[in-house]
């Protein structure tokens, strides 16, 4: 052990590594010396069970082994090994090599980019910021997309839950759902040809965490019985959210939508879920940069939830 210690450039390099975790690389250039005579160096070190390293891409990693100090030898070494890269300069110096690690990155970032207006929609990474996000839920076993259309809730449903059920009367609208599925390549969503009514239950046989029901209810015959053919399928702790309109007068929805109702009222809302049995949980206003660009865009969106506890 004197004698691996005896080197001046070990003790440097022992003592840098004991100060921060640092590749060949900055070693380097903090030891003013080539690579290849720092690896060699790094490699005598490592067998003597001094330092240890870690591969990151083509960057070797190098640290002091966190036991290697207790030994009263190793010790006095890291000192003299400090008190050599502090007359050298090259210990105050290693904050400075750990910063300019991003200087590429700041670089990448401070380029002219194409301005976030020009690009608004839903970026290719979505379905990663919502799996992230996702581990927030309680339960995320099964989701229902009642009405699912197109398919465009589920670029958020499918990411979040275990299973999804998507649930549609058109078979166009499936179709176009099935075609969505195929290109995001969401595999845990089955298609379901069903009325929003009590039939459903056969698909659901144990409940769902949530039911979502986006923009469907002022399509809906009977919005009451929609509710609680939909609250119907919630599971104890699970909830039922229903994304639609407020009450609105815009006439012209009913031919540009086939819409049947115009809009609902915060407590006509609240009735539909009190009677279908869900505990009222409240409902807020969507704003209007969450609107899309469809011809429903000025009317006021609203979430109303209740919950089956």
């Amino acid at each position: 052990m004197y004698r691996l210690l005896s080197e001046p450039l070990r003790l440097r390099l022992l003592a840098l590594a004991g100060e921060d975790e640092l590749a060949v690389s900055e070693l380097a250039e903090l030891l003013e010396e080539s690579q290849p005579n720092v690896s060699r160096h790094a490699a005598t070190l490592r067998q003597a069970g001094l330092l240890s390293d870690r591969r990151q891409g083509t960057w070797t990693l190098l640290k002091l082994e966190p036991d290697a100090a207790r030994d009263a030898v190793v010790s006095d070494a890291l000192a003299t090994g400090r008190t050599l890269c502090e007359r050298d300069g090259s210990l105050a110096r290693v904050s400075d090599v750990v910063r300019a690690r991003d200087k590429g990155t700041r670089e990448f970032f401070a380029r002219t980019r194409t301005s976030a207006a020009t690009s608004a929609g839903t970026p290719s990474e979505w379905g990663a910021y919502v799996f992230a996000l996702a581990s927030l839920l309680p339960r995320r076993e099964l989701a229902i997309d009642a009405g699912t259309g197109d398919g465009a809730a589920l670029d958020a449903l499918a990411p979040a839950f275990d299973r999804v059920i998507a649930v549609d009367r058109s078979d166009a609208q499936l179709e176009a759902c099935r075609e969505r599925l195929v290109a995001r390549g969401h595999k845990n969503v089955t298609l379901v040809r069903s009325e929003l009514d009590r039939s459903l239950k056969e698909h659901v046989k144990d409940g769902a965490d949530l039911v979502l029901a986006a923009r469907v209810l002022h399509h809906a015959p009977k919005p009451a019985e929609a509710v609680r053919a939909l609250a119907s399928l919630v599971r104890k702790g699970g909830a039922l959210v229903v994304l639609d309109y407020a009450r609105h007068d815009d006439e012209a929805l009913r031919t540009q939508q086939a819409d049947l109702w115009l809009g609902f009222e915060e407590r006509e809302l609240e009735a539909f879920f009190e009677r279908a049995g869900l505990a009222w949980r409240g409902a807020r206003e969507v704003p209007s940069t969450y609107r899309g660009a469809g011809p429903d865009r000025a009317v006021r969106w609203i979430v109303a939830v209740g919950a089956r506890e």
